[in-house]
């Protein structure tokens, strides 16, 4: 479980493309607010987005998921995965 955690977070980071390929794929995982619902933290979705934009990369597609409650304090988790496209 703790691997799944580091390899989510170091999803967000922005990063070049392979050699030879055109496509960067990144996962964000946001979590609900302790009070109230809605993310609490969508400005980290923003900024791995605007980072990768800054390597010369253009959002193609994202998704989300979402899972339940884990207990107090835990909040919701949506994932997104982002799928980044080179512009060059």
């Amino acid at each position: 479980m703790d691997q799944i955690r580091r390899e989510a977070a170091s999803g967000a980071q922005p990063r070049p493309a392979a050699n030879g390929a055109s496509y960067v794929v990144l996962q964000v995982v946001l979590k609900e607010k302790f009070w109230g619902t809605g993310s609490g933290n969508l400005t980290e979705l923003e900024t791995a987005i605007n980072a990768q934009a800054a390597l010369g990369y253009r959002l193609h597609t994202i998704s989300t998921s979402a899972s339940g409650s884990k207990g107090l304090g835990g909040g919701d988790r949506i994932q997104a995965t982002m799928v980044f496209e080179r512009i060059t």
